[in-house]
């Protein structure tokens, strides 16, 4: 850019009321010109909009408006709102409003956005760009700053990938979400507290579009390439929640490292006497995987027809449940080890000193699961290894000593999981 910029604010703007015509008080208040792009306080669209509510309780609100829960410390809650902004909040703002009432953000940021550029064009003629700000924090970085959360008439990202740098280097990640930095420009002129709503860039008329465009979707991370989407206390208890079994995976590869890193959670899981009676056997070759599975297929049919009598139809339905296992592009087989374990003579002490070391086993791939989670993995626990051990031990030429705990599917879920309700604690505690 090497045109000169002006960003202008918008003066002589009345009190803004329910069903106020936005449009017409901005093109009224200021002589606009083809190319223009408007920042518009979210605030005075809420209010046309009639999204201020009667509220004693705001933390009510806030629970009204938000879909999931980020962080949470004191008071201080981040969330996710059902416009999919994650903000401190959910946006509910008591500031600049009489007292007993807050301010919710509009429902549809790109729809205002978009009434308001009609309604300018219609009564102007002018093809202007419209960008809704509201007030963010920032993760890392103190003081706040205006982003976009609604936008009508320009491509709010621009994509530099595949351009070159000054030195000749590709560009391959950058993209600069260019809305955001127009409303942290606007804020420069509006400010917090001068009842200056509504600002206007002038000089970017290239980036003004015919089309209404994508609004400010491109700019909502989708949340699977979230990395931070957890917050502090928060990151515990959301992993748990997200660990659930998956049974279809995409063909995306499983990093290595992702599965060390889990399995080095898993260590730390508590187990009995000092002891670390895990191990964790990584197949990460697609041989090694095929030749386990297909020996484990052989065992188990022989074993169901010989041992249980099963007919084959039988024998079929009960060994497809190990399609999970083949359908995954990685497997990790938990083994427990009793090293360590003080020998009993008493049958009964020798029981509960094997669950002991059972219990661990299980902490310990809990915490291999929840890591996974929390790396955007999808997991399948299966039991199946422990029903033909001796086979797994020679194909995967382990000692003795090692008792396969199942088979765990590792790979990007096909598909996120669907919502469940929560679970509470309640019916499974009892109180002395």
């Amino acid at each position: 850019m090497t045109q000169p910029l002006e960003i202008l604010p918008v003066l002589g703007l009345p009190e803004i009321e329910v069903d106020a015509d936005l449009g017409a008080l901005i093109a009224k208040a200021v002589e606009l010109r083809h190319g223009d792009i408007l920042l518009v306080t979210s605030k005075i669209v809420s209010k046309a909009e009639g999204r201020l509510v009667h509220a004693v309780d705001r933390e009510a609100a806030i629970d009204a408006e938000a879909v999931r829960v980020v962080a949470r410390r004191g008071r201080t809650r981040i969330v996710q709102n059902r416009q999919g902004l994650v903000m401190a909040a959910a946006g509910v703002d008591a500031s600049n409003t009489a007292p007993g009432t807050v301010l919710l953000l509009p429902l549809d940021p790109d729809g205002s956005a978009r009434a308001i550029r009609a309604r300018i064009h219609e009564l102007t003629g002018r093809q202007v760009a419209v960008i809704v700000t509201d007030t963010f924090g920032r993760p890392w970085r103190n003081g706040l700053t205006d982003v976009a959360i609604g936008a009508a008439g320009l491509d709010v990202l621009e994509d530099h990938r595949g351009r070159t740098d000054s030195h000749g280097n590709e560009l391959v990640l950058t993209m600069t979400a260019v809305a955001d930095e127009l409303a942290a420009a606007g804020d420069l002129v509006k400010g917090k507290a001068t009842g200056t709503p509504v600002a206007v860039v002038r000089g970017l008329a290239a980036a003004v579009t015919e089309q209404d465009g994508d609004g400010i979707r491109p700019l909502v991370r989708p949340i699977e390439e979230d990395m931070f989407r957890l917050g502090t206390s928060e990151a515990v208890r959301e992993a748990v929640t997200l660990r659930r079994t998956v049974r279809e995976f995409s063909e995306e590869p499983v990093h290595p490292e992702a599965v060390r890193r889990a399995v080095a959670a898993a260590v730390t899981a508590p187990a009995p006497h000092h002891t670390t009676p895990w191990r964790f056997v990584l197949l990460e070759s697609p041989a090694a995987r095929t030749e386990l599975l297909d020996a484990m297929l052989a065992a188990w049919q022989r074993d169901l027809r010989e041992l249980d009598g099963w007919d084959e139809a039988k024998v079929a339905r009960r060994t497809a449940r190990g399609d999970v296992l083949r359908k995954a592009p990685y497997l990790v087989v938990p083994c427990l080890v009793m090293d360590g374990c003080h020998p009993y003579p008493d049958p009964r002490r020798a029981a509960a000193e094997r669950e002991m070391f059972t219990v661990a086993i299980g902490a310990a791939v809990q915490n291999l699961l929840v890591t996974l989670a929390g790396e955007g993995y999808g997991t399948a626990w299966v039991s199946s290894t422990m029903f033909c051990r001796d086979t797994v031990r020679e194909v995967l030429h382990l000692p003795d000593t090692w008792d396969p705990m199942g088979a765990v599917a590792v790979g990007r879920p096909l598909a996120q999981p669907k919502d469940r309700p929560p679970r509470g604690a309640a019916e499974f505690i009892t109180v002395r």
